[in-house]
């Protein structure tokens, strides 16, 4: 449940622009990350302090600052300052709770993005904030902790692969957009295989676990469409906007990146009316079920009715029962009794209606 309530309490009160990290500190240490690149040359090193990279902002090569943790204020806010960053965007890149979103501010567009991992023991999504900044030759991105989707991004612009080493800032943020919007898809999948094991175990002998199951992977495609959905209008903001830091060649890039986002949307909603359909299966075999049970019990109850109408007229009023001097006849009654008890349990059991 923290996943879909809003920790904002921090806020409470404070004035806008007021610098305060909300959300769940996940790195001891901020790391910043310095990419700077051209056609012909390309350096990567970790810098100690953020001060290391604002020599870069004015170099005509391309440059790619990565910050991982978000906890340290100062440092976000010496960005702020060097970078002539709007106040309101740093607050909003230090509240992990965002909405993905873009807006346009002149002289740079800002981000924001959900990147989605798939936690394989907890079988449950998990999402980091992504902030990035595009300015004319300069990105900064800014995340929740080490670890990403981008090692692919690095590799090409390391080895030179592709045209992203001839390409400008505009098209490197294209590239960390379109990383973040391909690990969604692996995510599909993964979601994809549960759905098929649990429509199996439905069709096959529906529990209290698969209906579980069935609760479970429909809160994730809750918790998945909020962080895609939004995704749309921040591509197709980007596409149709008119801002001279994103050339006219990007474009046909974009529109991939919106393809590919229409689809993932499409996948979770797909998932969302699977979903709802197995509850729904559950709920018609669980009736059925029970209306075989009763048809059974019903079919019991008509063999004894009139055996205990008999019974209730005459009693055991006869002047001949042998069985009145039986020695043992009482407890011979008694075990007789608790035998069929016995044998009625089993069969339930066996049936599976206890």
């Amino acid at each position: 449940m923290p996943r879909f309530i809003k920790r904002t309490s921090k806020k409470a009160g404070l004035p806008p622009g007021t610098l305060v990290h909300i959300g769940e500190r996940k790195t001891e240490r901020v790391q910043i990350t310095l990419i700077d690149y051209d056609e012909t040359q390309f350096k990567q090193e970790e810098v100690a302090t953020v001060e290391e990279c604002f020599p870069f902002k004015d170099k005509p090569t391309v440059t790619w600052i990565n910050i991982d943790g978000l906890h340290d204020v100062q440092v976000i806010e010496k960005i702020g300052q060097h970078f002539n960053l709007h106040p309101l965007l740093l607050e909003d890149i230090l509240n992990t709770e965002q909405r993905p979103k873009m807006e346009d501010f002149g002289d740079y567009i800002f981000l924001v993005v959900k990147m989605l991992y798939y936690n394989d023991q907890a079988e449950q999504v998990e999402a980091e904030q992504v902030s990035l900044i595009l300015g004319s030759s300069w990105v900064i991105s800014f995340q929740e902790r080490p670890g990403d989707v981008f090692n692919a991004v690095r590799e090409r612009i390391q080895k030179g692969k592709g045209r992203i080493r001839k390409m400008g800032a505009d098209y490197l943020a294209y590239s960390l957009l379109d990383a973040i919007v391909d690990n969604y898809f692996i995510i599909m999948e993964k979601f994809g295989d549960r759905i098929e094991d649990t429509e199996t175990e439905l069709a096959a002998s529906p529990t209290r676990q698969t209906l579980q199951a069935i609760r479970t992977i429909k809160r994730e495609m809750i918790f998945l469409r909020k962080s895609v959905w939004p995704l749309r209008e921040v591509v197709s903001s980007l596409e149709r906007g008119e801002s001279p830091l994103i050339h006219e060649s990007i474009g046909i890039y974009l529109r991939d990146v919106y393809d590919h986002t229409i689809q993932v949307i499409d996948t979770v909603e797909s998932f969302r009316d699977m979903i709802s359909g197995m509850l729904d299966i559950y709920l018609s075999s669980i009736s059925n079920r029970m209306n075989e049970v009763m048809k059974v019990l019903t079919i019991f109850a008509a063999i004894f009715i009139p055996l205990t109408f008999v019974v209730g007229i005459y009693g055991m009023n006869f002047e001949y029962i042998p069985e009145l001097k039986w020695h043992w006849g009482y407890f011979g009654v008694l075990a007789i009794m608790a035998s069929i008890a016995g044998v009625m349990l089993f069969y339930f059991k066996r049936k599976r209606w206890l």
